[in-house]
């Protein structure tokens, strides 16, 4: 496992290079690699032909033959040639960082829609590294002028067929995504917000999830642990429901045809009632993780400062120590959009709850519904969907002062026609 560190983009991380490599480390863990060396290595000047100087693949040619490494990780974007010349001169497979999320993500998928964008993700990438299968077919040439032989034929038809099955991909996504619009529309019949979970990978989302749904879904203390979304209906504190999603971690430099790819699942953050950005806040990069979150965010023009859909959910305060807890608690107490929970033990879950409560209130509006007292089902109803602030009853009708969102006030006037009092 080698991580390039590159001088223009070194000045402007947040993070040290250690860590970065630590991380790969963990991706690589996460598919059960062993990785039997790591180290970060220094680029002055990077190589259009390897990204490295010549001194540092010559030293790693040797930690590949004295390890008997079958594979080398860069942790980095490679071009195919570069990874071509690479695979020369190391004498083993080379695979650069988007590579690998690949591997991580085709291992995780499970459900159809997780497999066709880890599919479309994978082909795109390999589409533009044809080349590396068929060189010695690509000598091959043959024919007059224009007229390309036997190699440049079978690259050729391997991109067409790759661009075949791309189109195929990307038109069963939309199918997904239509799918997707059509199952927002339904829940929207239904009154019951969504609350998406979003956050760095590894931050504890499927454990939180777990907590607030009482669920089984899988978590482990794995990067991309869970990679499908999943939903729960989840009742809160006061006897509202909601629909809990959890989604797919995000990571620092995750690959542009990811991001497309996944864009169906990133469409249910997208219209999320609340999202939880889920933090690691005893993790050594937890600012870090936040910022590339964050732009994460920002690509899908969600503006985490501003958007009051966002609060922080500040997890794994039980693996703090006494001052830096207190500190995160005293944080928190000030700032009406984040809280501190741990996940596992369950610390500051009630907070959370009355949290998520209280934002659903936000822009409930309040108003007067005169109901006839023989109507059982409008006055079950507004009990069930609403809060009855205030009731008085005459001979014929009740009427009520409620809380009601704009949306179950519609529906309520739509299905039982209400007289309004001024």
């Amino acid at each position: 496992m080698v991580h390039p560190v590159l001088r223009n983009e070194a000045d402007g991380d947040l993070r040290p290079p250690e860590s970065r490599l630590e991380e790969a480390i963990g991706l690589a863990q996460a598919i059960q690699l062993d990785v039997v060396h790591a180290e970060c290595a220094k680029v002055n000047r990077p190589q259009p032909s390897t990204l490295l100087g010549s001194g540092t693949v010559e030293h790693l040619a040797q930690v590949v033959e004295e390890n008997e490494a079958t594979l080398v990780i860069l942790d980095h974007a490679l071009s195919p040639v570069q990874q071509r010349n690479l695979e020369r001169a190391l004498k083993a497979k080379v695979i650069d960082r988007t590579g690998l999320i690949l591997e991580i993500f085709g291992a995780r998928a499970r459900t159809r829609e997780g497999m066709l964008q880890v599919e479309l993700a994978s082909l795109t990438y390999q589409k533009s590294r044809l080349v590396r299968s068929w060189t010695h077919l690509e000598r091959q040439r043959g024919g007059f002028g224009f007229l390309g032989g036997p190699g440049e034929s079978q690259l050729e038809l391997d991109r067409r067929l790759i661009g075949d099955r791309i189109i195929k991909i990307k038109k069963e996504l939309e199918e997904v995504r239509r799918t997707r619009g059509l199952h927002r529309k339904a829940r929207a019949k239904v009154p019951y917000p969504v609350v998406a979970l979003v956050g760095y990978t590894n931050a504890g989302k499927s454990t939180l999830f777990n907590r607030l749904a009482n669920a089984d879904v899988f978590a482990q203390n794995l990067l991309f642990a869970t990679l499908d979304p999943t939903m729960r209906q989840v009742t809160l504190p006061s006897g509202r429901k909601v629909i809990l999603s959890d989604t797919v971690g995000f990571i620092s430099d995750l690959p542009h045809g990811l991001v497309a790819a996944f864009r169906a699942t990133l469409e249910e953050v997208d219209a999320a009632d609340i999202i939880l950005h889920v933090r690691d806040i005893a993790h050594i990069d937890s600012d870090a993780q936040k910022a590339d979150v964050n732009e994460v965010l920002s690509d899908m023009d969600i503006d985490p400062e501003t958007d009051d859909r966002v609060i922080e959910v500040l997890n794994k305060i039980d693996a703090l120590d006494g001052e830096s807890r207190a500190a995160i608690l005293a944080q928190t107490s000030r700032n009406p959009r984040a809280v501190a929970v741990s996940a596992l033990s369950g610390e500051g879950i009630d907070d959370l709850d009355r949290l998520l409560d209280q934002r659903m209130n936000v822009n409930r509006r309040v108003v007067d519904l005169s109901v006839e007292l023989g109507d059982g089902a409008a006055l079950a109803w507004l009990y069930a969907k609403g809060e009855v602030l205030e009731r008085r009853d005459d001979e014929e009708r009740a009427h009520l002062h409620v809380s009601l969102d704009p949306a179950d006030l519609a529906r309520f006037e739509k299905r039982f026609q209400p007289q309004s009092q001024a």
